[in-house]
């Protein structure tokens, strides 16, 4: 039982060659990540203003639909960081 209280565990990218490059490339992927959001959020608008004015109900739930997923995936996105570093701080009060 005395081993486990001896490994210590601190993550740190710049450790490993290429951490720096894996950084810039998420950070990348978060960018298109978002414009893609932003991209499904105005579709989906679209689709539930023409839907709303057109009495077409399908066309109005799919646009609702498409703004509110575009809008959370967003939030995720943007959160990201602040979600994996709550859970990796919470699991180091274990």
């Amino acid at each position: 039982m005395n081993l486990l209280a001896q490994v210590n565990l601190n993550p740190n990218p710049d450790e490993l060659p290429g951490g720096n490059v894996l950084s810039s490339l998420t950070d990348g992927l978060a960018g298109f990540a978002l414009v893609f959001c932003l991209i499904g959020l105005v579709v989906g608008a679209g689709m539930w203003a023409l839907g709303s004015n057109s009495s077409n109900y399908n066309q109005t739930l799919v646009g609702k639909r498409a703004v509110v997923i575009s809008a959370v995936a967003a939030l995720l996105i943007g959160g990201a960081a602040a979600i994996i570093n709550f859970a990796f701080d919470a699991g180091r009060t274990i």
